[in-house]
């Protein structure tokens, strides 16, 4: 089974393996001191309390092999040796839309940084698969169910 890289900004980095530790040295310890709580009060049959931290182990042990497949596939986003000529992974543009003629500011990202509402755009949307590889002043069409076109303004 191949892994496909998981692209990210230092930063992005920096907060995965923030969680990754969190979960490691105190979300799992909670969990098991959760576990034995629950075993304390004898049935586990019809225990609710033990069902749920069972539950909750579950999860974060899933969440802690889904970071640490992402992080040994890690593929930092340096934007810096293109410059700021055309858009890639890491480039922070301003876009018109050419319908509505309102201006946004994005950043494309991977999409384990993706937050839309923060100007944090994945490279796998529709919008952000189209405007990379382009320049300033480029007018882009988007490809979705009622397609729109982009102008570029600025790449910083």
């Amino acid at each position: 089974m191949t892994v496909d890289k998981v692209y990210v900004t230092k930063e992005g980095l920096v907060d995965l393996e923030k969680e990754y530790e969190h979960l490691i040295h105190v979300v799992r310890k909670e969990v098991i001191e959760d576990l034995q709580a629950a075993r304390a009060q004898g049935d586990l049959s019809e225990n609710a309390d033990y069902d749920a931290a069972r539950d909750r182990q579950a999860r974060v042990e899933a969440r802690i092999r889904e970071l640490d497949v992402m992080l040994n596939n890690i593929e930092i986003i340096d934007n810096k040796k293109e410059g700021h000529k055309v858009v890639r992974l890491g480039s922070t543009l301003e876009v018109l839309d050419l319908e509505t003629n309102t201006t946004s500011e994005y950043t494309i990202v991977g999409s384990v940084e993706a937050d839309p509402l923060n100007g944090r755009l994945s490279n796998m949307t529709a919008l952000g698969m189209a405007l990379m590889d382009h320049h300033e002043g480029d007018v882009v069409k988007v490809n979705v169910d009622s397609p729109y076109e982009v102008k570029i303004v600025k790449i910083k």
